[in-house]
């Protein structure tokens, strides 16, 4: 597996946790094209490669490595502060429709734990996303 950028990496992880349900609502695929388009570590990504990072991911997931291979793969391109920046997209991602499922859940999982995230880390950002999707 060619090691993917540090932007499609976080492309990648995204697309992970919309699909981790089976079903990418356009609620998620909305927020991962806001997130492209404004943060700053997606400062020179060509947006107009977004479709062709998601399918490829897609197709990577399907390969003899799948999910493990993929996740791995996503660690390795990231530095150790973008692996907290990751885990703050994925948790966006998840979260944007207002409801964590088992399989988000999971998949969160399993990324603070191979990402060895800081568990006060993993806290406040958590925190931070149930504050900026709370609607009442």
């Amino acid at each position: 597996m060619t090691k993917p950028s540090e932007q499609e990496a976080l492309i990648y992880l995204m697309v992970i946790m919309s699909a981790s349900d089976r079903n990418m609502r356009d609620s998620e695929l909305a927020r991962i094209g806001a997130i492209i388009r404004t943060l700053p570590v997606f400062t020179g990504f060509d947006q107009a490669r977004t479709l062709d990072v998601a399918r490829q991911c897609q197709r990577l997931l399907q390969d003899e490595g799948g999910f493990e291979g993929v996740l791995s793969a996503i660690r390795e391109a990231l530095s150790i502060e973008l692996r907290e920046t990751a885990y703050a997209l994925a948790v966006d991602v998840a979260a944007v429709d207002l409801s964590v499922g088992a399989e988000e859940t999971r998949i969160l999982d399993l990324v603070k734990d191979r990402f060895k995230l800081d568990p006060l880390a993993v806290a406040a950002i958590e925190r931070a996303a149930s504050i900026r999707h709370r609607i009442g």
